[in-house]
């Protein structure tokens, strides 16, 4: 991206609102993932119960398909606003967290949190394309991306900061205040007041109703031979980041001999690497296949988890600036190839369904990473995990080879 259509993105009065909050509610939402962790591991020294955290993040994706059709029932923008004020309310009841009996608070307020980012996420895949000119989407989703990640390199140090000097309950209150603020900025985008779906039953998706409504965005990936490999490759990938994730307090603990807060230290090289991958993710997807562009990140990725497993506090930050560039590559090369082929009719259905596919095997791990830090030392995990990424690595490439022959056998066939 040049700076000239970076500046034709912020210039777009919708684009600069919407980047605007998704830094605002990114911040507070980074801060408040991280103390999460943190804050119960303090309460209960219970490496499981930390990872768990992330889990009950999690765990509402499952119902992303369900809830991806719920948004194109409603106002998309008003479900925003009302995703954010909902969380801005709920948040300060984690000031009544002072001891480890009252931890099933913070599982419950994160549960909910889940719930609402998966609306959220769902609502926003079919409301952009209303608030940005579509000419400029793909710099837009590159800019909201790079904004995203840059919240993980900014949010981690400040969330373990407050949370070293005044405790949880003020994080808390800072991530309400993030989505009071979003649902400010959200509320000022110009589009129509309506989706798609409220308009007359034609066109695709907009007939059904219940369960089959809900599952056209399924049988819209499934039956794409360009999606359905891309899907399931970044499932693999983050199945693999889910248990890589569960161990992370291990790591800091174990490996490398500090306290939980370090864990904020490497997710902020983390995000850095990420931001990296959101600047260069653009030009490099006009140079190569999707999954060519997967398989090198998945890579990344593998070898970056190799590292950490080596009690070296040098080598640990690299690799987890590796694992941040690695990562995000299938995430971004499957949601383009979503929204370049799904119809906009089905889109918000589609992307909410990928994003379950593709994180569900995330939750589970996590969940599974939080059993088997108890049992298995991760100094063996850690290896295990990323032969593994390199196989996904692998099939990734060789299926892009062959897909680019039997491109080259369907044009020598058309001659």
């Amino acid at each position: 991206m040049n700076g000239g259509e970076t500046g034709r993105v912020l210039r777009d009065r919708n684009a600069g609102l919407y980047l605007s909050g998704v830094v605002v509610s990114g911040f507070g939402t980074t801060a408040m993932w991280l103390v999460a962790g943190v804050w119960v591991k303090s309460l209960t020294g219970s490496d499981t119960l930390a990872a768990l955290t992330v889990f009950a993040l999690w765990a509402p994706v499952l119902a992303g398909p369900a809830l991806g059709a719920l948004a194109d029932r409603l106002p998309r923008r008003r479900l925003l606003v009302g995703v954010g004020l909902l969380m801005a309310a709920l948040l300060p009841v984690l000031l009544l967290l002072d001891s480890a009996d009252r931890v099933w608070l913070l599982f419950a307020v994160l549960f909910a949190y889940g719930v609402c980012g998966a609306l959220h996420d769902a609502a926003e895949a079919a409301l952009v394309p209303q608030a940005v000119d579509v000419r400029l989407l793909g710099d837009f989703n590159g800019l909201r991306m790079t904004a995203n990640e840059g919240m993980k390199l900014l949010a981690p140090p400040v969330g373990a900061a407050l949370f070293a000097r005044f405790g949880g309950a003020s994080v808390a209150l800072l991530d309400a205040v993030t989505f009071a603020l979003a649902a400010g900025l959200f509320a000022l985008l110009r589009v129509r007041a309506e989706p798609p779906e409220r308009s007359a039953g034609t066109g695709t998706g907009t007939g059904a109703r219940g369960f089959p409504r809900v599952r056209e965005g399924a049988r819209e990936l499934w039956g794409s031979p360009v999606l359905r490999p891309l899907v399931a490759g970044g499932a693999a990938v983050m199945f693999l980041a889910g248990l890589n994730g569960a161990v992370i307090y291990a790591v800091a603990d174990d490996v490398l001999g500090h306290a939980p807060t370090y864990v904020g230290v490497l997710y902020a090289v983390q995000g850095a690497g990420s931001v990296l991958t959101g600047l260069v993710a653009g030009p490099l997807l006009r140079r190569m296949p999707e999954r060519v562009f997967a398989a090198a990140g998945t890579a990344l990725f593998a070898l970056g988890i190799a590292g950490r497993a080596l009690p070296c506090d040098a080598v640990a930050l690299v690799c987890s600036a590796v694992i941040g560039a690695g990562l995000p590559c299938v995430l971004i090369a499957a949601l383009t190839a979503v929204q370049r082929e799904v119809p906009n009719a089905v889109l918000a259905r589609a992307a909410a369904t990928a994003n379950t596919l593709i994180f569900v095997p995330n939750a589970l791990a996590l969940a599974l990473g939080a059993a088997l830090v108890a049992f298995v030392d991760v100094r063996v995990l850690l290896p295990v995990l990323a032969v593994a990424g390199l196989a996904v690595a692998l099939l990734l490439a060789a299926g892009a080879r062959a897909g680019v022959a039997a491109g080259a056998g369907a044009r020598a066939g058309r001659k």
